[in-house]
């Protein structure tokens, strides 16, 4: 039969290359971007938002107990309380417009005794790669207007750490609540809120998002498309080989017996042989 081709092992190897491609290309690959897509679009809402949204309480856009998700981030919030400067770390490694920096992060505690993890915004890096010198914090009472962020996750789980190399400053991986939390021995809420422009204790803010699509949509596309192409490609050479005359099954043709020396010679002869 036929079919037998099918078991070959060459075959069947390449049978289950093209399924398990394709099987990537609709279940992880294209669902991944799609996803990527899906937040890039929350997020763009959310700034537009904010945008022109008016900055609400703190507690009522984010009441006690909640961490800020997609629904709520980037809206503009409004805290009053004071600055606790003695908690303050600095977040190393950050990258601002293609510059290295450093996020300068502030604990306020607010009028009700609730206390929010503030980035004021970055410095950039002195001559020997450490923090160049900035403004204290406000003392006294301050009423902040700040963009709700979610906290960042450092998959190494890093601690904020104090040494020589940062003049025994406190300085972490991830902008993380929790992080100076457990640096400060603070219960700090979850997330943090980034200064907006000409607040008290902003340095020099944040730049926001670019409201862009981005091209997840089009790679999702893709990958649905190369899954597809790999099927129909497989399709393709299966069916041509259940036709006579397959190109994997057709035989090739068989070489002519190779002529012996002694054979060669005797042609020679003849042909040189003068006729009677």
């Amino acid at each position: 039969m036929r079919l037998r081709f099918l078991l070959r092992p060459g075959w069947l190897a390449l049978t289950v290359v093209v399924f398990t491609f394709a099987i990537c290309c609709y279940t992880l690959l294209a669902p991944w971007q799609f996803r990527r897509d899906n937040e890039q679009v929350s997020q763009n809402n959310a700034l537009t938002t904010s945008f022109t949204a008016k900055p609400a309480p703190v507690a009522q856009l984010l009441p006690p107990g909640t961490k800020p998700d997609k629904n709520t981030e980037w809206h503009l919030v409004s805290i009053t309380g004071t600055y606790l400067p003695s908690a303050e770390v600095v977040a190393r490694l950050r990258t601002v417009q293609g510059e290295g920096a450093y996020e300068v992060l502030t604990p306020l505690r607010a009028t009700d005794g609730t206390v929010y993890l503030i980035d004021r915004g970055y410095v950039g890096l002195s001559s020997n790669s450490g923090v160049l010198p900035y403004a204290a914090a406000p003392g006294g009472q301050v009423t902040v207007v700040a963009r709700v962020r979610s906290d960042e996750t450092d998959p190494k789980n890093r601690e904020a750490f104090a040494d020589a190399s940062t003049n025994g400053k406190l300085q972490s991986y991830t902008v993380d609540s929790r992080v100076v939390a457990k640096s400060s021995g603070l219960a700090i809420r979850p997330g943090y809120f980034q200064l907006d422009v000409n607040q008290p204790g902003v340095l020099s803010p944040l730049p926001l998002p670019q409201l862009e699509s981005g091209p997840y949509f089009s790679y999702a596309l893709q990958w649905l498309a190369f899954g597809t192409m790999a099927l129909l490609g497989w399709l393709y050479f299966t069916v041509r080989e259940l036709r006579p005359g397959g190109a994997l099954t057709t035989e090739r043709p068989q070489r002519g017996r190779r002529k012996s020396v002694a054979e060669m010679l005797a042609e020679d002869e003849d042909e040189y042989s003068p006729t009677a």
